[in-house]
């Protein structure tokens, strides 16, 4: 369906350079790394993430 060839990849990498600048692209792509491997660890658990729980919610047994 989609085949990136080395000159989209080239173009991509040019406009995310004008976008975001040389200095933050590690930075970004850290972050994205980081937010994958999170991502696939939460999966391999059952999907169940570690984080804080839904706030909007209240806790069972009380009452609203």
């Amino acid at each position: 369906m989609f085949d990136p060839s080395p000159v989209h990849v080239l173009v991509l990498i040019v406009i995310l350079l004008l976008v975001f600048g040389p200095k933050r692209l590690p930075e970004l792509g850290r972050g994205l790394g980081r937010g994958l491997r999170e991502f696939r660890s939460g999966l391999h658990r059952g999907g169940e993430a570690e984080g804080p729980a839904d706030e909007d919610q209240p806790p069972p047994g009380a009452a609203s």
